[in-house]
């Protein structure tokens, strides 16, 4: 084994039991679904309904959005989907269940009637078929699948991104109220201290620029995906460490819908990014020395049956009073390389699982940097899932699906009103510094002042506004 290059792309929302809990037969070698796993929900009245685990019978595009409305995320929703409800209607103080699902996606606030369904109980209990998500699937069992990789917080998407990379959420359990500047110290600056490349493609706003230690590091090391990343692994110049951040705004003027899979978001174009990296770098001439891997970084209130265990508190200061002392709800991770050994369920050795600081923990192994917190120098790395002879006979590439975008699908999605990851990426475009600007000199301003609240309406607005935001950050594009 000689891995010179990791790659990973971080998708969003989504749990493990949605995407690939029925990957195999639930036993004691795969913690899957069984397909009788269900939530109680305390309606109104009194009254309580059972609602199961289920499946559409077709893939439709209605289908593949499923669960829409989107669920709920915020720290406290987490928290009642965990422990489920007690008889008061509050938070269960007892032992987590995995049982508040239902009750708290019912609990939401109402969506916009003129763009989103009305709620419906079982949408937080769908999950996916392997043939549904086939990419996904077929990836997982041609190399090696992990049943134990959690998000590294109970909390929202922010917080487990600042986990993959800073081994920290810096004690902020939400996305908002932003908090900039983000001043932690980063899996990539580790790897310039090693004298390691690394690079962020994204497709068109990476959540990693809110880090300002990347700030003056911009310019070289952040990429747009569709124009570089395909190339890169081609002409065999992919760096030591690529983060692959996904498409997260619908955008009319060019034509693009999201790939990120964030409910409600059409997973199908999810898919076809998985099978654009993957098909990218096995046919690129670093293939026998790369490292692929694919995980989301929560479950987006998505169910899962896997009660998140306690985890190594990265340390600093709380100011949001939680001590980061629990994983999350687990997601999805599948594991590529011609050194995973085919149809691999992979866990780790110990007790403590998988989480988005094992991604630093592996990095730290191949090339010998220091740790960030006491989080990433507990978690697991995955060199020993790497354990088959040079595999080159492997699957040579998966068909990418092919998805007919129309007009009214895009405006549809355009009218939505932000969800909270696209109205912090805007806040965050908003107080970039512009390429050439005194970087310190932005963190110092932004240091104790208020921040930024966007006022977009729609999706379609956000996305325009932040791309030319992005542009002035990145100067090009």
């Amino acid at each position: 084994m000689d891995i010179k290059h990791v790659v990973v792309l971080m998708l969003e929302n989504r749990s493990f039991d949605s995407m690939l809990g029925m990957l195999y037969a639930s036993d004691n070698t795969f913690d899957g679904l069984t397909g009788t796993e269900q939530n109680i929900w305390h309606k109104p009245g009194g009254l309580t309904q059972p609602v199961q685990v289920w499946k559409s019978p077709d893939f439709t595009p209605t289908a593949a959005c499923i669960p829409d409305p989107d669920p709920g995320e915020l720290f406290t929703d987490i928290h009642m989907q965990i422990q489920g409800l007690g008889v008061d209607g509050k938070p269960n103080p007892g032992p987590a269940a995995m049982g508040g699902f239902v009750d708290n996606y019912m609990r939401q606030p109402a969506g916009n009637p003129a763009t989103d369904p009305p709620p419906d109980p079982g949408a937080a209990m769908h999950y996916f078929t392997p043939d549904q998500v086939p990419v996904l699937s077929t990836l997982a069992r041609e190399f090696g699948v992990s049943d134990r990789w959690h998000a590294s917080a109970p909390c929202q998407t922010w917080p487990n991104r600042f986990f993959a990379h800073t081994g920290t959420a810096n004690g902020y359990i939400n996305n908002s109220p932003t908090h900039f500047p983000y001043t932690m110290e980063t899996v990539f600056n580790r790897l310039d201290d090693v004298k390691q490349s690394w690079r962020v493609y994204f497709h068109d706003a990476p959540q990693s620029m809110t880090l300002a230690k990347l700030w003056n590091k911009a310019l070289t090391h952040f990429g747009l995906f569709e124009l570089e990343f395909a190339r890169d692994a081609k002409a065999g110049t992919l760096p030591a460490y690529s983060f692959i951040e996904p498409r997260y705004f619908t955008d009319p003027i060019i034509g693009k819908m999201p790939n990120d899979q964030h409910p409600p978001h059409d997973v199908a174009y999810g898919e076809a990014l998985i099978a654009t990296v993957y098909n990218a770098v096995r046919n690129g001439p670093g293939w026998e020395n790369t490292l692929l891997i694919i995980t989301y970084d929560e479950h987006g209130g998505c169910y899962d049956h896997v009660v998140p265990p306690k985890a190594t508190p990265p340390g600093g200061a709380n100011p949001d009073g939680f001590g980061f002392d629990q994983f999350g709800v687990r997601v999805p991770a599948v594991i590529i390389s011609p050194y995973v050994p085919k149809g691999s369920k992979i866990r780790p050795a110990g007790t403590t699982p998988f989480d988005h600081t094992s991604i630093f923990a592996t990095l730290r192994k191949l090339f010998g940097a220091k740790s960030l917190t006491p989080r990433d120098a507990a978690a697991p790395d995955l060199l020993p899932a790497l354990s088959a002879p040079l595999r080159n006979n492997c699957l040579v590439s998966v068909a990418v699906p092919a998805i007919a975008v129309t007009q009214a699908q895009l405006a549809r999605s355009a009218a939505r009103a932000p969800n909270a990851m696209q109205t912090g990426l805007s806040a965050a475009a908003m107080v970039l510094p512009t390429a050439g600007a005194n970087v310190g000199a932005q963190i110092q301003r932004l240091t104790g002042s208020t921040d930024p609240v966007p006022a977009h309406a729609t999706v379609g607005a956000a996305a325009a506004d932040l791309a030319a935001h992005v542009k002035a950050f990145l100067g090009q594009f």
